[in-house]
């Protein structure tokens, strides 16, 4: 339980790094909280799943690509007003696929190098994650 005594819900989270120092970002569908928000993509964490095992298959679902390996990042906890998560926040940097949004969702590749992204408004946990992405590749 959080300290506010909501459940936590565990999420997987990857922030997909190209060659070119580019990240990742997919907008959340119509159905779902925050729609239209961006986010680093993934889900939950299923009973029994590694946070690979949940990043790998929920990127497959999103994205349709098959992740070779993931960096353990960091771990955050935010408060929503749906679900306290605590997102388990990964580098990925090898896959296999192009990614496209297989459940209609928007995505923009971003310069790690911008401070702020082209798209908004970005979900309120993003932000920490890309702080903490900068903070690790510098």
């Amino acid at each position: 339980m959080s300290e506010l005594n909501r459940p936590i819900t565990e999420v997987a989270a990857g922030i997909l790094l190209d060659a070119e120092g580019r990240y990742l970002l997919g907008q959340r569908p119509d159905a779902k909280p925050y729609a239209g928000y961006w986010e680093v993509p993934g889900g939950k964490i299923e009973k029994g799943e590694t946070v690979f095992e949940a990043l790998k298959r929920e990127l497959q679902e999103e994205l349709g690509i098959d992740i070779q390996s993931n960096e353990e990042l960091t771990v955050l906890e935010h408060d929503y007003p749906y679900a306290y998560v605590r997102l388990h926040v990964s580098i990925i940097r090898s896959w296999i696929g192009t990614p496209r949004g297989c459940e209609n969702q928007a995505l923009s590749w971003e310069l790690l190098a911008s401070e702020k992204p082209s798209v908004e408004p970005l979900l309120p946990a993003a932000w920490p994650m890309l702080a903490k992405l900068r903070e690790f590749l510098t």
